[in-house]
């Protein structure tokens, strides 16, 4: 495989697909051969967190995008939340690990979705930092003009995850710290030359 990772608690569902039979949360490896699709990369990285905010905007609301180093190899983690579909209320975690090179790149993704009662994390947070709503919601970091599907709020900030570790939220940022930590990129895509994007926008 393109990306070697730490599945221990994960059963394989086929080639490129775990779930971890614990909690539904589910792990892929797409491998795409062809260039990334993004006209500004990490040597513009204020742009390219803008686009990412823009381009999960309509879906959803992206959480965090940071530059991460996987087996060596520069790559982008974002961390992302979209609603359940076709259900009155929940939302889904997703981390995506892009790693991107010139003519191919390779994305690792994880999902986890909230269940049984949804929100409780938002509520307690709520109450605890006794806002309002106009004190809970905030501008989005990446853009501050920006409108979103889900808002962007304090609640999804990395340090209540300790204060929650079965939230869908803290265990996909979790799923992320293991990967950083354990994988492995074949030496073959990593010697590939890196990514440049095309597009007169990533010298700006």
């Amino acid at each position: 495989m393109v990306i070697t990772f730490d599945t221990t608690g994960l059963q394989q569902v086929d080639a490129t697909t775990w779930a971890n039979p614990a909690n539904g949360d589910r792990v892929g490896l797409v491998v795409n051969n062809r260039p990334l699709a993004e006209p500004v990369w990490l040597e513009n990285w204020a742009g390219l967190r803008r686009n990412l905010a823009a381009e999960y905007a309509e879906m959803g609301c992206l959480i965090e995008a940071e530059a991460v180093m996987v087996g060596g190899v520069r790559a982008v983690c974002q961390v992302a939340k979209v609603p359940i579909p076709n259900a009155p209320s929940g939302q889904i975690f997703m981390a995506n690990i892009f790693l991107a090179k010139a003519d191919r790149h390779a994305m690792l993704v994880c999902s986890a979705a909230e269940s049984g009662m949804t929100g409780m994390r938002e509520a307690v947070l709520m109450a605890k930092l006794g806002v309002g709503m106009e004190g809970w919601l905030l501008p989005h970091p990446y853009d501050p003009e920006l409108k979103t599907r889900l808002p962007y709020h304090r609640g999804d900030a990395w340090e209540w995850d300790a204060q929650f570790p079965d939230h869908p939220l803290t265990r996909v940022r979790a799923w992320v710290g293991l990967v950083l930590a354990t994988a492995t990129v074949d030496p073959a895509f990593a010697a590939l030359p890196d990514f440049v994007p095309s597009s007169p926008a990533s010298s700006t």
